[in-house]
C-alpha cells in the first residue's frame, strides 16, 4: 500500500489528511500549531497519524501548505536585503504609486520599505521599451556593483533593472557576477521572479522574494530533515498561492509564491467537494481560529488575482483570489472609542487562545461566545481531548455584558452577529461588487469554525443552500492531497492583437512551451499527466488595466502553431466577452493589444472518480444528548446533538440540531434541513429554501 498526506499549518491548528492510494482509506489528525517552530507540529502530527494506523514508511507523497512566508511578512521578520537597480531608480520602493489605500486617514503612513536607502545600489545601464539596449552594462559597472555589495552585510540580493522583463541580459550578468563573488548570498532576479511590466510591483515582488529567502531556507532545511526521518520515501510538495504544488528547492528559490499557500489549498478542497456533490458555482467560507477566507468559484474554477497586498506590501503573482478578514474563533470582542462593539481583527490565536481554553487567555472571543450559547460542547474540541471551560468564558464576557446592559448569552449572541457581518461584508466584496448575485451560489463552509456560522452568513446573503464537507476542519489539508503540480510562466510582450502580429505571438508561445517542457522534465511529470493553459492579458489600446483572456487548454500539443492568423479573430471575440463581463460593454471597432502572455503547466494528480455510498433514506439518527442552545438572543431551545461519524448517507435531520465531529461543529437552525449525501458531505437547506 501507499499513502498520500496533506499537512496544512494554520494560525491555531495544524491539520493532517491522509488517504490510501489503493483503497481510499482515510485518516485525519489535528493538533495545536507551534508558533515558535511550525515544523515541530508537522513532525509531531505525523506521529499521531502513525498511531492512527498510517504506515509512515509507505507515504509516497506529502503536500504541505505553509504560513511561514505569510507570518514573516506580517511580523516583518525577514533577511537583510540589498537592492540593485538602474541608475535613477534607487527610490522606487518609496515612491511607489499615488494610490492612497486609506484616503481619509491623514495619520496612516505607508509601510517602510523592506530595503533602507543605504542598502540600495545603482548601476549605469539602460534598456528601453522593446528590450533595446540604450546604455550597455559595462564590465566596470558590474565590478563596482559587486565590490560595493561586498562592503554590505546582507543575506540576499534583489536585482531589478528597467525593462528586464523584455531583455534579461543585464540582470543575468549581474546575477552571475554576484553568485561568483559571494557564493553564500541568495540572489533574486526580477526577470526570474516575475518578468512583467509595472516597475514598482515587479521591484516590490522581487525584493519581497529575496527578503523571504533566508526565512524559507531555514524552515525548509529543518522541515526536510524531520520529514526525511519520518517519511523517508515521500516526495514533498509545497503549496503555492495559485493552488498548485512546487518542489522544496523551488520554494526556497521563490518563497514569495507561498504567501497565500493555506487559503489556496482550502479553495482547491472546496472545489473538489462541490465537484463530488453537484454544485458548480460556489462561494467558499474558510473560518479558522484567526481569520476567515472567502473566494468565488464559477463552474468549479476559482478566480485568479494577479496583484495582491500582504500586510501593505504589493505582490504581483498569479494567486487564487481569496479575500481575508480578521474573523476567526479566536477573534477578540472589544469596544472602540465610539462605544460600538467590534470583533477582531485582534485574535487570541492558539496561545493563550480563547478564555475557555484555560491557558491564560482572559479576553472574550468568538469561541467563548459559541460555548456560552451552547453551540459548542463543554466536552471540548478534538474529540474531547481539548476541554472547554464555560465558567472562564462567562468571566471573560462579564465586562462586555455589563457594557451592553445584557445577560452573558445575549451579549455573546451580539458578538456572533458582529463577526457574521464582517464575513458577509467580505463575501459581498467578491460577489455583489463584481456583478455576481450570491443567491445564485452554494456556500461551502469549512475550517474549524466555518460550519458554526455558515447558516447565519448564508441567511444574511439570501443564499439557501450550504455544503459542509465530510471533514470541514481539515479541508485545506484535503485540498493539498488532490492539488496538482503547477508552474506559471509569463513573458511581457506589448503587441497588437492582429493577423499581422500572429507570427510574433506564436514565437512567444513557442518559447513558453519550451520552458514548460523543461519543467515537466525536471519534475518528472509523466506524459499522460501533462496539461497546459494559455492565457493572454489583453486590453484596448489606451486602457490602464488588462483582462485575462483564455486562449487554449489541454495537453501540450494544443499549443502547436498558436496563435495562427485564423485564430486571432476568435481570441479577439473572447476578449470582447471577458470585457462584457467586467465592464458591461465592448467596442468591436477599437484596437486590442496583448501585454502579457501566460502559460500555466500542470502535472495532474491522478485521483479516482468520485464514488459515493448509497444515498437512499436512512434510519432516523439517535442523538447523543440534548442540551439548551441559543439560536436567538431571547431564549434557548432544547437541541439534540448528533455524532457525525454515525450519520449514514441519506440521513436527514430537521433543525434545531447540532452535529459534532473531531474537527468542527455544524449548527442546524430551527426549520432548516440537513441531509448527508452520497459522498458524506452535509447539505443544508435553509428554512423556506
Amino acid at each position: 500500500m501507499s499513502w498520500i498526506v496533506g499537512v496544512d499549518v494554520g494560525g491555531t491548528f495544524t491539520d493532517f489528511y491522509a488517504v490510501s492510494a489503493e483503497n481510499r482509506e482515510i485518516r485525519v489528525a489535528k493538533r495545536p500549531s507551534t508558533r515558535d517552530n511550525p515544523g515541530r507540529a508537522v513532525i509531531e502530527g505525523l506521529g499521531e497519524l502513525a498511531e492512527a494506523g498510517v504506515p509512515l514508511g509507505e507515504v509516497r507523497r506529502l503536500a504541505h501548505g505553509t504560513t511561514v512566508a505569510t507570518n514573516a511578512i506580517i511580523q516583518r521578520r525577514g533577511g537583510r536585503v540589498v537592492l540593485i537597480t538602474t541608475a535613477g531608480f534607487r527610490d522606487l520602493l518609496e515612491i511607489g504609486r499615488q494610490i492612497r489605500p486609506h484616503m481619509y486617514d491623514l495619520y496612516r503612513d505607508q509601510p517602510p520599505p523592506l530595503v533602507p536607502r543605504e542598502r540600495r545600489l545603482e548601476v549605469e545601464e539602460r534598456i528601453t521599451s522593446g528590450g533595446r539596449v540604450v546604455r550597455p552594462l559595462g564590465d566596470a559597472a558590474v565590478r563596482e556593483a559587486v565590490d560595493r555589495l561586498g562592503d554590505i552585510e546582507a543575506d540576499a540580493a534583489a536585482v531589478c533593472l528597467l525593462f528586464s522583463f523584455q531583455n534579461p541580459e543585464h540582470e543575468a550578468r549581474l546575477g552571475d557576477a554576484i553568485r561568483a563573488a559571494r557564493p553564500g548570498l541568495r540572489v533574486s532576479l526580477s526577470s526570474e521572479v516575475q518578468p512583467e511590466f509595472r516597475e514598482f510591483e515587479r521591484c516590490s515582488t522581487t525584493v519581497l522574494n529575496a527578503w523571504l529567502q533566508p526565512v524559507m531556507d531555514e524552515y525548509m532545511a529543518s522541515l526536510e530533515a524531520g520529514l526525511a526521518e519520518r517519511v523517508p520515501h515521500a516526495r514533498i510538495g509545497i503549496n503555492q498561492s495559485n493552488g498548485g504544488l512546487m518542489s522544496p528547492a523551488r520554494a526556497r528559490t521563490l518563497p514569495v509564491r507561498t504567501a497565500l499557500s493555506g487559503p489556496a489549498a482550502g479553495v482547491v478542497g472546496a472545489i473538489d467537494a462541490g465537484d463530488r456533490s453537484g454544485p458548480r458555482d460556489l462561494i467558499t467560507l474558510d473560518m479558522g481560529g484567526t481569520s476567515a477566507d472567502v473566494s468565488l468559484v464559477r463552474d468549479l474554477k476559482a478566480d485568479v488575482a494577479l496583484e495582491r497586498a500582504v500586510a501593505g506590501l504589493p505582490i504581483r503573482l498569479p494567486s487564487i483570489d481569496v479575500q481575508t478578514v480578521g474573523a476567526g474563533g479566536g477573534s477578540i470582542a472589544w469596544f472602540d472609542r465610539d462605544g460600538l462593539l467590534k470583533v477582531g481583527p485582534q485574535s487570541a490565536g492558539a496561545d493563550p487562545g480563547p478564555a475557555c481554553y484555560g491557558r491564560g487567555g482572559t479576553a472574550p472571543t468568538v469561541t467563548d461566545a459559541n460555548l456560552l450559547l451552547g453551540r459548542l460542547s463543554a466536552r471540548g474540541l478534538l474529540g474531547g481531548r481539548m476541554a472547554l471551560d464555560r465558567e472562564r468564558a462567562a468571566e471573560a464576557f462579564a465586562d462586555v455584558a455589563g457594557e451592553l446592559g445584557y445577560g452573558a448569552e445575549r451579549a455573546a449572541h451580539g458578538v456572533i452577529g458582529v463577526v457574521v457581518a464582517n464575513m458577509v461584508r467580505a463575501i459581498r466584496t467578491i460577489s455583489v461588487e463584481r456583478g455576481h448575485d450570491p443567491r445564485d451560489f452554494t456556500l461551502v463552509a469549512f475550517g474549524g469554525a466555518g460550519p458554526l456560522h455558515a447558516r447565519d452568513v448564508a441567511a444574511a446573503l439570501g443564499i439557501r443552500t450550504v455544503l459542509v464537507p465530510e471533514v470541514p476542519g481539515i479541508v485545506c489539508a484535503q485540498g493539498l492531497v488532490i492539488a496538482d503540480l503547477k508552474e506559471d510562466f509569463v513573458l511581457g510582450r506589448r503587441v497588437g492583437l492582429t493577423a499581422e502580429t500572429a507570427g510574433e505571438l506564436a514565437a512567444t508561445v513557442a518559447e513558453l512551451a519550451g520552458r514548460a517542457e523543461d519543467w515537466f522534465g525536471e519534475e518528472a511529470v509523466p506524459d499522460a499527466d501533462r496539461e497546459v493553459e494559455l492565457v493572454f492579458d489583453a486590453r484596448y489600446v489606451g486602457q490602464n488595466f488588462e483582462l485575462r483572456v483564455p486562449v487554449a487548454a489541454g495537453p501540450p500539443r494544443v499549443l502547436d502553431g498558436l496563435p495562427g492568423s485564423g485564430s486571432i479573430a476568435g481570441i479577439t471575440a473572447r476578449f470582447f466577452e471577458v470585457h462584457d463581463v467586467a465592464y458591461g460593454y465592448h467596442n468591436p471597432d477599437d484596437p486590442v493589444e496583448v501585454v502579457n502572455i501566460r502559460l500555466t503547466a500542470f502535472g495532474r494528480t491522478r485521483r479516482d472518480a468520485a464514488v459515493g455510498g448509497a444515498a437512499g433514506p436512512a434510519a432516523p439518527p439517535v442523538p447523543d444528548e440534548v442540551r439548551p442552545v441559543w439560536f436567538d438572543p431571547h431564549a434557548p431551545v432544547d437541541t439534540p446533538v448528533f455524532d457525525r461519524s454515525r450519520l449514514r448517507p441519506g440521513t436527514e435531520i430537521t433543525g434545531p440540531a447540532v452535529v459534532e465531529q473531531l474537527d468542527a461543529t455544524t449548527v442546524v437552525h430551527p426549520g432548516d434541513r440537513a441531509r448527508v449525501d452520497a459522498h458524506a458531505n452535509l447539505d443544508l437547506t435553509l428554512d423556506g429554501g
